[in-house]
């Protein structure tokens, strides 16, 4: 992987699912609404001065509607937290997750 680069699309783990759980509060608050499913499902990383996610979360047990996440985790040595930087709503399973 080139860095700055996106890395493939990857099934998500339970570490991109912890990372999801961590800035859905900061979703809700934007959005005004609560996600009661938040299941990450697949995504991508980009090393920077830092990492961002790109975290594909599906928002319905009974659809495909999902929510596309970006979220930035700074250096260890800044000790910040996640971050939520952008999202998109109205999404589906079969949306490519990319940056954005």
């Amino acid at each position: 992987m080139m860095l700055g680069g996106l890395t493939e699309t990857k099934p998500a783990t339970p570490e991109i699912q912890e990372i999801a759980d961590q800035v859905k509060p900061q979703l809700e608050e934007r959005e005004n609404k609560t996600y009661p499913v938040f299941v990450a499902i697949k995504y991508k990383t980009q090393v920077v001065a830092g990492t961002n996610y790109f975290i594909k979360v599906s928002i319905s047990n009974s659809t495909d509607e999902c929510v596309h996440l970006s979220v930035f985790q700074s250096l260890p040595c800044e000790n910040k937290g996640l971050s939520l930087t952008s999202y998109e709503t109205g999404k589906t399973k079969n949306d490519p997750l990319s940056y954005f």
